[in-house]
């Protein structure tokens, strides 16, 4: 039985202690997007070191339709925000690229959350900030994040947490059902991370947690991404040479 509760108030004191060591007086410095991740993080920031030491950043790319459940959050947590537009970083790289370099989907779709993140490491540096990672449990095992872009921070409160569970925290944290239940679209091609995925969450969060699953395809291709997007979960390899000195 998951205890939300006692969750909540263990990973607000995580919190605390990671600033007592890695930056006591520090800010807290997350991307805010307006769906569960970013509001969750926010909240529990909030909750651990007041809101006066919480900075929302807002990184619409252009116009961005859902901007209002972003607004809502900061207005709901009272933190101090910026709203940056990406658009023009984004494209002024894709037009700085040579023409004979031929440029994948990929790179297409995981350079504006590199971009933010830069962004949120600027602001961090600028107001003495520790970036937050929001990412959870549940997109980490299926590599459903861009290394190096929401998958970065100094440090990520959420990642032993699924979906299912994160949720649940929102709840007991008081945030709005509206930003706790809001479906997440991949801004990209207008589907859901579910029908992106092959699977629901429901169906992820039970298979971490349990190791039951009723659709033998779905596990196959949930073993096939975890297994395939391990490394991005794991420290930089890094040559150990053997060298002695006589």
């Amino acid at each position: 039985m998951f205890d939300a509760v006692k969750i909540k108030n263990e990973c607000v004191d995580w919190i605390r202690e990671f600033f007592e060591q890695n930056g006591k007086g520090c800010n807290a410095v997350v991307g805010i997007s307006g769906g569960k991740d970013s509001s969750v993080a926010a909240a529990l920031c909030v909750e651990a070191l007041g809101r006066d030491r919480v900075i929302g950043v807002l990184m619409p790319q252009g116009e961005q339709h859902d901007i209002d459940m972003a607004y809502m959050l900061v207005n709901h947590l009272g933190i101090k925000h910026y709203e940056i537009n990406v658009k023009d970083a984004i494209e002024s790289v894709f037009k700085s690229m040579p023409e004979d370099l031929p440029v994948s989907v990929q790179s297409r779709v995981n350079l504006p959350p590199r971009i933010r993140m830069s962004v949120l490491y600027f602001v961090g540096q600028s107001l003495n900030g520790r970036v937050v990672n929001t990412c959870n449990l549940s997109e980490d095992w299926v590599g459903y994040s861009t290394r190096y872009g929401d998958a970065a921070g100094d440090f990520s409160p959420m990642a032993n947490l699924t979906v299912t569970e994160v949720k649940e925290i929102g709840r007991v944290l008081g945030l709005p059902d509206e930003l706790v239940d809001k479906v997440p679209i991949d801004g990209l091609c207008g589907k859901t991370d579910e029908e992106n995925l092959g699977f629901t969450y429901a169906e992820l969060d039970r298979y971490i947690r349990t190791g039951k699953i009723d659709d033998p395809a779905k596990k196959e291709l949930i073993d096939n991404k975890h297994k395939w997007n391990l490394f991005k979960l794991q420290l930089m390899p890094t040559f150990k040479p053997e060298i002695k000195y006589e």
